[in-house]
């Protein structure tokens, strides 16, 4: 444990790997199985569901539950008190474990902002960006800036989180981008 940090309010149980330089702050719970990158900050009131895998770098503000089915590669940001879903038809009476979970993916860089909820069974694309208080309700392309209810395109944005207005070069940093078949991709320099 001395290599990450873990505040006395907060509860990990057996079986968890939490990768160097991590910070787990007031009131969290990291539950069976889950396994947590480097370098990574979960603010307050986080719960880590059964077996979740959370790569390198990444944040997750606070209020926020990564449930089992989610997976978050590197470097992914989650605003405070977003919602990950595991279940398409939840039913109290009829619960459905492990087996019923669908799948999320988000994928290395993408960011998803405030109260913004993510419908299971999707992936959201590496470097997309969810705007807040959006409900994503299918598959988010690389580089995507979403926002509303149900979410939908309107842009692209950079890796450094500049929507792209004009063209495909960032007027930020000056990363450059070309279109093909829909799909942004980042040109070599």
């Amino acid at each position: 444990m001395d290599n990450y940090f873990v505040h006395e309010s907060s509860y990990i149980d057996e079986g968890v790997s939490i990768g160097r330089g991590t910070k787990i702050w007031h009131f969290c719970h990291i539950q069976k199985g889950a396994q947590i990158g480097e370098n990574c900050s979960l603010g307050q009131n986080v719960n880590i569901g059964n077996n979740v895998k959370i790569g390198n770098g990444v944040k997750i503000q606070n209020n926020v539950s990564v449930y089992e089915g989610v997976e978050l590669e590197d470097f992914v940001f989650c605003g405070p008190s977003m919602v990950f879903t595991n279940i398409l038809t939840p039913r109290s009476k009829y619960p459905r474990k492990g087996e019923g979970y669908k799948r999320t993916l988000v994928k290395y860089g993408a960011s998803i902002g405030a109260n913004a909820t993510i419908v299971c069974g999707h992936t959201i694309g590496k470097w997309a960006m969810i705007g807040s208080g959006a409900v994503v309700t299918k598959d988010v392309p690389d580089y995507a800036l979403m926002v509303g209810v149900p979410a939908k395109q309107i842009g692209w944005v950079c890796e450094c989180g500049i929507p792209l207005k004009e063209g495909y070069k960032c007027k930020e940093c000056g990363r450059e981008y070309k279109l093909l078949d829909n799909m942004l991709t980042k040109m070599d320099i």
